[in-house]
């Protein structure tokens, strides 16, 4: 499985009905993501991005994800 799907998987999975886009920025290790979910509602930027950041927590700390551009909205 490519990282980019991994990394989609594991934001549904840690965030249920959230739209998730994931971008290859270059190398297959740098990635962007995009994620609207409805847990974000009422909680800062900061943390938004830290539940992300935890759902692909594994794949950072084994340096298979070497960069990842965070961007996360509420559904409107």
């Amino acid at each position: 499985m490519a990282l980019t799907d991994d990394i989609r998987s594991l934001i549904e999975g840690a965030l249920p009905g959230a739209k998730v886009e994931v971008f290859d920025e270059g190398g297959g290790d740098h990635l962007r993501v995009e994620v609207a979910a409805s847990q974000f509602e009422g909680l800062s930027r900061i943390d938004q991005h830290r539940l992300v950041k935890n759902a692909v927590r594994e794949r950072s700390d084994t340096g298979e994800l070497h960069s990842l551009s965070i961007k996360t909205s509420a559904p409107e």
